[in-house]
This record gives C-alpha cells, sequence and structure tokens, in this order.
C-alpha cells in the first residue's frame, strides 16, 4: 500500500461574510482555488514530489489577479508592488525565501531558487533582484501588474499613513496571501507562500509569509504549515513552527496543534487569519479565527474540499 499524499492551498483570511460576495465572484474564486489545487494534486498522483506540488499550485495562484499575490499584488505607498514568498522541504528543512521584489512574475519561483541554487535562505531588495538577473529572470513590467481594483484600493488610502491588508473595506477584509502544503507518495513534506503585502505599506515592510518559522514551515517530524492572516502577529507568535513544535515536543495532533495555535495562542495576542496545514499521514487542517478563508484540500484518500465560509 503506498503511503497516503495530500495538499492543501489556501487564498487568504478575513471578513468574507456569505452574501458579501456576488455569485459570480464566488463561483470565480471558487473556480480559481480547484484549478490551482488540481495542479498541485496532479504532480502528487503522478508520484511527484510536495515540492513540486506546492510550487505548481502556488504558482498558479500568484498568476490569478483575483489574489494578492503575483499578478494580483496591491500597491504600495509609493504606486509600487512589493512581493515576498517563501518555500521549504521538510525532509532536510531546505528553506528558500525573498522579500521586497518586484518585477518577478512568479516570487515562488524566485524563492526556490534562491533555496536550490544558492547557499543562502533568505534574499531581499536589490539583493533579491540581483541574484533574479543573474538566473536570467524576464521582468514583467508594471502594466503586467496592474488591476483596476488595487489601484482603487490604493486610491482611497494614498497621501495617508493607513494601511490595509488586501480586500479590506468596512464590510469585507481579507489578508492577502496565497499558500500550499503538501505530502507526497514519499511521505515527505513541503510549504509555499507567497504575498504581495498590504496596501499602501511603508517603510519596507514584510510580513509573516516569508519569515521561516511565521508564515511557513516544513519538518517531516511533524508538519507542513502555511499561514495567512495579520502578519505581524504571527511573526511575534512564531506561528508555523508553534505548530509543529506542539506536535514534536506535546504529542499533540495536527488538528489539536493547529487549532491551539489559531483559536487560542493567537488570538491571546490579539492576532486575526488561518492556516493550512498537513502531516506525513496526509492529514489535513484548515483552521481560522476570522468569518472565512479561502481554501481547498485533496488527498488519495478521495477527500476533496473547495470553501470560503466557516461552514
Amino acid at each position: 500500500m503506498t503511503q497516503p499524499y495530500a495538499i492543501a492551498i489556501h487564498g487568504g483570511a478575513g471578513t468574507l461574510v456569505k452574501g458579501m460576495m456576488t455569485p459570480e465572484k464566488e463561483f470565480a474564486y471558487k473556480q480559481a482555488l480547484e484549478t490551482a489545487l488540481d495542479k498541485g494534486y496532479a504532480v502528487l498522483s503522478a508520484g511527484g514530489t510536495a515540492t513540486d506540488a506546492v510550487m505548481q499550485s502556488v504558482v498558479a495562484l500568484e498568476d490569478c489577479p483575483l489574489f494578492n499575490a503575483g499578478k494580483g499584488s496591491v500597491f504600495t505607498a509609493e504606486g509600487t508592488h512589493e512581493m515576498d514568498a517563501a518555500i521549504m522541504e521538510g525532509s532536510a528543512l531546505n528553506a528558500g525565501a525573498v522579500s521586497l521584489i518586484s518585477g518577478i512574475k512568479n516570487p515562488i519561483a524566485l524563492a526556490r531558487d534562491v533555496m536550490e541554487k544558492s547557499d543562502h535562505v533568505f534574499l531581499a531588495g536589490e539583493g533579491a533582484m540581483k541574484f533574479a538577473r543573474s538566473l536570467n529572470y524576464r521582468l514583467k513590467d508594471e502594466a503586467y501588474f496592474f488591476d483596476q481594483f488595487r489601484y482603487d484600493q490604493w486610491q482611497e488610502l494614498k497621501g495617508t499613513d493607513a494601511f490595509q491588508l488586501d480586500h479590506s473595506t468596512k464590510k469585507d477584509s481579507k489578508f492577502g496571501t496565497v499558500g500550499a502544503v503538501a505530502c507526497d507518495i514519499h511521505g515527505n513534506l513541503a510549504a509555499a507562500t507567497s504575498t504581495g503585502g498590504m496596501t499602501n505599506k511603508r517603510f519596507g515592510r514584510i510580513g509573516d509569509s516569508p519569515v521561516l518559522g511565521a508564515g511557513n514551515y516544513a519538518n517531516n517530524k511533524t508538519c507542513a504549515v502555511s499561514c495567512t492572516g495579520s502578519g505581524e502577529f504571527f511573526i511575534r507568535g512564531v506561528v508555523a513552527y508553534d505548530v509543529s513544535c506542539l506536535m514534536e515536543y506535546k504529542g499533540l495532533s495536527l488538528e489539536e496543534a493547529a487549532s491551539e495555535v489559531i483559536q487560542k495562542r493567537l488570538l491571546e495576542i490579539g492576532g486575526d487569519g488561518g492556516l493550512i496545514a498537513v502531516d506525513v499521514h496526509g492529514n489535513i487542517s484548515m483552521p481560522f479565527n476570522t468569518e472565512g478563508m479561502y481554501r481547498a484540500s485533496n488527498t488519495s484518500l478521495g477527500r476533496k474540499t473547495v470553501q470560503i465560509y466557516s461552514n
């Protein structure tokens, strides 16, 4: 009998109230999630690696303007796009991360190149861009990243000290990140996370997405985790590693550990959001403490889900 394999993806969490979104928009989000899920799952079902699976899913989400990553990245205070991403493998704890990069179509691909083609783990800003150019990355111009909805969001905040997490309006705040976690037939885990950050962000702000142990983590001893939420709190709570830690040192199950971190520990310090996680047995957990989280999962046991709201 082969090892069970599984994949889960997310496209952000937040104030996603049922009925606030048009049926057409809801259908578009679910279709985009399913497409990204299927691309990653196809890798696993063909016997491919967890790393390749999470990469395929995140690339698909980065290429979709509905999500705040890659093509759908929000505008900074300067009217530019600054993106972050991280990828990690659970077998030898190899990892790569990039932050404050611009013009890169798929930040997750650059993060993987940092992991596989450099001696480093985390590259940022101009240094990360030099590394990309050394690998002959073709940069996209600003027009590729332009989205009218994102531009209108920025115009509301432009020139002020305010910033917001992706789709935030008083009615609809969403923490914009995309991510994927997977367990392959060899029992190896991987996690990948990518984001366009906060609308109108300043001072080179970096959230939890590219920070290993905070927004992204994978360890074959325990689990693979990708987070989405109020990044400052996820960094302070070392959320992704905390889930792994509770499993490794307290012996909690994946579901118990993930729930403890999101529904208790994160709330205690005032943070909100959610995460997706998978363990080496192919179990999946997708807790969140907001009204909704764009999420989808599939396993070799035939359990496929595509959901937005809490029910």
